[in-house]
């Protein structure tokens, strides 16, 4: 009875929030909308998608695209060509519309990857757990985000790439100190109701919701074997509702890491292209907070706190995770472009591409020199630390860049693992921290470190393109450490304190007796292998 008071609370409270946000005025700030001209009618909800898109679309969408004068002379002297150009405008948007939706289901086909690795890597007496956990947290995370998380990231991002009604975003809860203005989170488009009732607006939340669940399930993998079912229904709908919306507002929505390089002179501001940081760092550090607060599994660290290996039950389905995964990303990088229409998404994916293999492949060179053997699973982190690592600089760097990006991921996720294991003493089952949260921030690092200077022009009200520390922008390379170090910090300290105190409430281990058991049976109902026998090796 107390934990569905206590689930009902989470959720109730939620609800409120989200109602207060939308009556919130003293604080909000808009985001100022530019001069009407008589081609452009104002803006407003267009849920049917029939009236998005114009000739407005087209003005200075690509260089020797036509001007405002031009349209104003076509408009009065030329109607055909006028109606060419709303065609042409309409047709843009619906371009980068179904570019966005396609990638987005590409990114959501992830979830079953990080199925298969973490139940993979995880023992036979689990899978069924863990197999729940990474079904389920898509359920909590997508209620959870459609309810308050989209507009506290989103509410105040104004127009993107994306277009259409997504100007309608412009609602920022903003704090203003040393005369700068520093964003905190977006005050509209809960519910997904008002003016987020629009065809762009709601595309550009699939596109990001798939991406807050890739947060929110990474810590399924660390935590996995002894987390109780109950404490995981809560987590699924915090990360998703509060803690990953407000970090990923203060970079992607406006907040104030983004608007570093404009108050500041840092660069363009903290950048992250596609998430190495917003989502794979938000869920390593997450993970990193819940490990240390669950504490290492039964029969994991001898008196002596040497570690012992318990391997996973299924290598093969770890690694058929493991390039899903990989296929998935196709997705998750050149999607976040936002525009089909973007002809950067070719060396998107290409450097995508590059730094995964280039990841796995130092990897299991580690292995193999260093323990004799190269060692597979090892070889799948590899590739997921790689991609995880050039998911921040992808649009920015060159192919060259990205295979030093991936050679480096490798061997960090190899010296990572055991670092976290031997060092720290934590338990991660899968590697997770070592891949998303090491990874992670590797990658942002990266972005500062070998951005060419050849995209990014305009990002973030900054004028010119992004250059990292050895192509002549040291700013850039600061701002990508700030981010770093805000990252850590945050998001240790919210989802410590929050494992903490849910513990108090619903613990958050399950009994040792059920441990050695196996989960399967006692907090989901259902033995993923009924037929085989089980031997408990350790406890």
């Amino acid at each position: 009875m107390m934990v569905k008071k206590f689930i009902g609370i989470i959720i109730l409270g939620g609800i409120l929030a989200g109602s207060l946000m939308l009556g919130i005025g003293y604080a909000q700030e808009t985001a100022p909308a530019p001069a009407p001209a008589s081609t452009v009618p104002a803006l407003k909800p267009d849920p049917s998608g029939a009236n998005t898109g114009g000739a407005a679309d087209v003005v200075g969408a690509t260089a020797g695209a036509p001007t405002a004068d031009d349209m104003k002379k076509w408009a009065t002297n030329e109607p055909l060509a006028m109606k060419l150009a709303d065609v042409a405008g309409h047709n843009r948007i619906a371009i980068n519309i179904v570019w966005t939706l396609i990638c987005g289901f590409l990114v959501f086909f992830m979830q079953a990857g990080f199925a298969l690795v973490e139940t993979g890597f995880t023992r036979a007496k689990n899978a069924s757990h863990t197999m729940a956990m990474n079904l389920m947290v898509f359920v909590f995370g997508v209620l959870g985000y459609w309810v308050i998380g989209y507009a506290l990231q989103m509410g105040g991002v104004g127009a993107n790439p994306l277009a259409g009604g997504t100007g309608l975003l412009d609602g920022e809860f903003t704090l203003h100190l040393f005369g700068k203005a520093f964003g905190l989170f977006g005050t509209k488009g809960f519910f997904l109701s008002g003016q987020a009732y629009d065809a762009s607006v709601i595309t550009l939340y699939l596109f990001q919701v798939v991406f807050m669940d890739t947060a929110a399930t990474i810590p399924t993998g660390a935590m996995a074997e002894r987390w109780t079912f109950k404490s995981f229904v809560i987590f699924g709908f915090f990360i998703s509702m509060f803690t990953y919306p407000l970090y990923a507002n203060w970079v992607w929505g406006g907040g104030w890491l983004s608007q570093l390089g404009k108050n500041f002179g840092l660069g363009h501001g903290v950048l992250d292209f596609a998430g190495s940081s917003v989502v794979h760092m938000v869920g390593g550090v997450s993970a990193l907070a819940g490990a240390i607060a669950l504490g290492p599994r039964i029969g994991k660290y001898n008196s002596d706190g040497t570690p012992n290996a318990i391997p996973g039950h299924h290598i093969p389905m770890a690694v058929l995770g493991t390039l899903i995964l990989a296929f998935g990303w196709f997705g998750f990088n050149p999607g976040s472009t936002l525009a089909g229409t973007d002809l950067r998404i070719g060396v998107v994916a290409v450097n995508t591409m590059l730094a995964s293999v280039a990841g796995s492949f130092t990897a299991m060179l580690y292995m193999w020199i260093f323990y004799g053997k190269p060692d597979v699973s090892m070889s799948a982190n590899g590739m997921l630390a790689g991609l995880v690592a050039i998911t921040a600089p992808c649009a920015f760097v060159n192919t060259v860049s990205a295979v030093i990006i991936g050679l480096v991921a490798g061997i960090l996720v190899c010296w990572a693992v055991f670092f976290i294991e031997r060092k720290l003493k934590v338990d991660d089952p899968v590697g997770a921290i070592a891949v998303h949260g090491f990874n992670g921030a590797w990658g942002l690092i990266a972005l500062g470190l070998f951005a060419d200077g050849t995209y990014g022009d305009g990002l973030n009200n900054v004028t010119g393109t992004v250059r990292g520390l050895f192509y002549g922008d040291g700013s850039q390379f600061v701002a990508q450490v700030v981010g770093v170090v805000v990252n850590f910090v945050f998001i240790f300290v919210l989802m410590y304190v929050f494992f903490k105190l849910l513990d108090k409430v619903i613990p958050l281990r399950v009994s040792e007796e059920i441990e050695l058991e196996g989960l399967d049976a006692s907090q989901v109902s259902a033995t993923a292998y009924p037929d085989f026998s089980i031997t408990r090796k350790h406890g």
